[in-house]
């Protein structure tokens, strides 16, 4: 058993230097700066091709992702147009509707009052019939 917990240790101990060592030695001969520059070309190699594509597109007459992008964001907002229109269409046929139905409700009203004035005529006729015969 003292074999297995020496080696464990000396397992141990190993990895603590091992790992301190090459914590050191990375810090010390790390190239932050080489890395930078070359993160540096890459981004503006990056932006060349992006500009240069951009410009072969328009050449060959060939829509890119913002164009694409800018005409979705048109064709949405024609849309919600239209829903808009749709709305006030549907709107305006209920009005039209309710205009008709009050127009039919008001001619049977009128139709309604003339017969109620024919029966209050013919009430105050025999009302005056027959105060006539007293």
């Amino acid at each position: 058993m003292t074999l297995e917990t020496n080696l464990f240790d000396i397992w141990k101990d190993y990895y603590a230097k091992s790992s301190s060592y090459f914590d050191e030695t990375i810090k010390e001969n790390f190239p932050s700066q080489g890395i930078a520059q070359v993160m540096e070309m890459n981004l503006m190699y990056k932006k060349l091709i992006d500009e240069s594509t951009e410009k072969y597109l328009e050449i060959v007459n060939i829509p890119s992702r913002t164009d694409l992008a800018n005409l979705s964001s048109l064709v949405v907002n024609v849309d919600a147009k239209v829903d808009n229109l749709e709305e006030l269409l549907e709107d305006n046929s209920t009005n039209q509707l309710d205009l008709s139905s009050f127009k039919q409700e008001l001619t049977a009203i009128k139709k309604d009052m003339k017969n109620l004035d024919s029966k209050m005529t013919q009430i105050i006729n025999l009302l005056k019939v027959s105060e006539g015969s007293k």
